[in-house]
């Protein structure tokens, strides 16, 4: 559980860059590839401010994302990402006035109870932390290898 801020950091880039991927789509208008070389379009797309802003983004949440794999499970860090579209649905009700309708607001809902079971899950182990569950494989004097945790 003390690794939860560099989770929630990594879910709230990830939400980020969303956000900023959507507004600098929005400001490009409908996108097509008549009469242009795709290559062209492409990077036209990507060197967009707004969608350059959003893949940067995309990779500090990606970094704080390996640095919380180095720390903690995978089943118990992974199932926290679910949270970036709890994020994403809220601040795009506000910033872009998308529908949160009832079915959204639902699935939100199950999203947040899952995830707080999941956090619960890591409470039950004791605060054993990924280094605790790591195996590695070492050879012992008769040249046979033996697994070693």
């Amino acid at each position: 559980m003390k690794y939860i801020i560099f989770i929630l950091f990594t879910v709230m880039t990830n939400a980020a860059a969303q956000l900023m991927l959507k507004q600098g789509m929005m400001s490009m208008g409908s996108i097509s590839f008549e009469g242009v070389n795709p290559l062209v379009k492409l990077l036209q797309i990507v060197f967009s401010p707004w969608v350059f802003l959003g893949l940067c983004t995309f990779v500090i949440s990606m970094a704080s994302h390996l640095y919380v794999l180095s720390k903690v499970e995978l089943s118990f860090a992974y199932p926290f990402l679910s949270l970036a579209y709890v994020a994403v649905a809220i601040f795009a009700y506000f910033v872009f006035r998308e529908d949160l309708n009832g079915w959204r607001i639902a699935g939100i809902a199950c999203i947040c109870v899952g995830t707080v079971l999941i956090a619960q899950s890591g409470r039950e182990m004791g605060g054993r932390g990924h280094e605790d569950q790591t195996a590695s494989i070492t050879p012992d004097k008769s040249g046979t290898s033996e697994i070693v945790r």
